[in-house]
């Protein structure tokens, strides 16, 4: 994919601005949201510390989980298709770690074959709700694959496939891209239960903090606007990187809900 189409995308209503809503993000990223997101990586990886790993970071998006990697010891490479999200990765690496050699940013695209083979391998390969969006999701998973070391760590979270569910949110997610009006539209219609019914049910239940230091508002318009949209099914996902050889050692899944199956898979390979 060539990076020069991407404003032509978002002219278009082909795309999302990630890197827009990322922005806004980063104002209210505070230290509480950044040891949260810690916790969470060092929870799924299974490992008390990075120190002395490599760790790619595919999509990078605000930068959060680059600087905790970081933070965590591990030589950090960002890559990002929407500019702004490499520009609000670079922010946060000037913010904590600047002029740090262990940790390099660029924009690149998960579907540039060539530019992600002259990355070389890495300890932990990390794509966190990305590759889904990219409009050629099995190929991006085809890509990545090759850059995890012998004993590495892939590490991807992916749209779970509802069905004709999300046949609905496709249409949504293509509505709010298409004007103003689709936007506006969208976010009245899905706002009272994207952030009013589950912020009320997180009070209720104790949970009012968002896992991996992320946030509601934020998170709803990345849902609502998330386009290209894809999904996919924890079967196949499994199976897909068996093949590869591939141990699929950690999970989190969603089952029949809304939202993002995490996987974790070891390259079992030599």
């Amino acid at each position: 994919m060539n990076v020069s189409n991407h404003a032509q995308e978002l002219r278009t209503g082909q795309r999302f601005a990630f890197g827009e809503n990322w922005s806004r993000f980063l104002k209210r990223l505070d230290e509480e949201r950044i040891a949260q997101a810690r916790q969470s990586l060092l929870d799924m990886l299974g490992l008390p510390t990075l120190s002395g790993k490599t760790f790619l970071d595919i999509g990078s998006g605000s930068g959060l989980f680059s600087l905790v990697a970081r933070q965590l010891g591990a030589r950090v490479h960002s890559v990002d298709y929407d500019p702004q999200s490499v520009a609000c990765t670079a922010e946060l690496k000037r913010r904590y770690f600047d002029h740090d050699a262990d940790w390099q940013v660029e924009r690149s695209s998960a579907l540039d074959a060539e530019y992600l083979q002259s990355l070389g391998q890495f300890d932990i390969v990390y794509s966190w709700g990305v590759l889904h969006h990219t409009g050629d999701m099995w190929r991006a998973l085809e890509l990545v694959a090759p850059l995890v070391k012998p004993s590495g760590k892939l590490y991807i979270a992916l749209y779970n496939d509802q069905g004709w569910i999300s046949k609905y949110w496709k249409c949504v997610k293509k509505l709010y891209n298409a004007n103003s009006v689709g936007k506006c539209s969208m976010v009245a219609l899905h706002f009272p239960y994207l952030v009013l019914a589950r912020t009320l049910f997180r009070a209720v239940t104790g949970r009012l903090a968002i896992e991996r230091g992320m946030s509601l508002w934020y998170d709803m318009h990345d849902w609502l606007g998330g386009y290209p949209f894809e999904v996919a099914d924890p079967r196949s996902i499994k199976h897909f990187y068996q093949s590869r050889g591939f141990n699929l050692t950690a999970s989190k899944l969603v089952g029949t809900k809304l939202g993002c199956n995490e996987y974790v898979f070891t390259n079992m390979t030599t």
